[in-house]
């Protein structure tokens, strides 16, 4: 089971990878000399973003990931109550278009879609751990519901973290503006989930 996990994780990210490649290829901003997409007075597409662009983005990649495989989970269980899986839905339906997008973002700026050796994925503020990730998708019914919502809920506030950091410390106006998305959409999700957990 622990392996499969894991496969399924790494197989989610390099698919999400996969499909950004695709669809990056096309698009405005690949020419040179153009910068009808770029920062005002940029030289090049390259001189948009710093460091916490890039960090910002090769960690959200595989946390996103993540929580699209736990969102998966619940939606593949029976006798989840309607509006847990509801949730689920959006969670998902939200974060792997934003997955595309910031592996688009990275193979525009010429950078590596993973961190380097070192930074593990476990490491990062929320990501569930292989044991965590097992007891999900063990549990049945309410329970499981319950589960998913508390593990959600930290993997959001982790998330927002991450968002929080980028909005400070990013410089691409497009990274920064997702980072503000993420920190509203996931605190009024925190704050769904936290009152749907109240009623189960």
């Amino acid at each position: 089971m622990n392996k499969k996990l894991l496969t399924l994780s790494t197989t989610a990210i390099a698919a999400a990878i996969a499909l950004a490649g695709c669809s990056s290829g096309s698009g405005s901003g690949s020419t040179p000399g153009m910068n009808h997409g770029s920062s005002s007075g940029a030289p090049a597409p390259s001189a948009g973003h710093n460091s916490a662009d890039v960090t910002f983005a090769q960690m959200m990649i595989p946390h996103h990931a993540q929580a699209v495989e736990m969102a998966e989970m619940i939606l593949a269980k029976k006798d989840i109550p309607a509006p847990v899986t509801a949730l689920a839905t959006k969670i998902k339906e939200a974060q792997g278009p934003e997955i595309r997008t910031m592996t688009g973002w990275l193979d525009d700026w010429n950078e590596p879609a993973e961190m380097a050796a070192g930074h593990a994925g476990h490491s990062m503020d929320g990501m569930l751990d292989d044991a965590a990730l097992k007891e999900l998708d063990a549990a049945q019914g309410t329970e499981a519901a319950k589960l998913f919502l508390k593990q959600m809920i930290a993997h959001h506030e982790g998330a927002i973290m991450m968002a929080n950091t980028e909005k400070t410390g990013g410089k691409d106006p497009k990274a920064v503006d997702l980072g503000k998305q993420i920190v509203s959409a996931q605190e009024t999700e925190i704050k769904e989930m936290k009152d749907l957990l109240a009623t189960l």
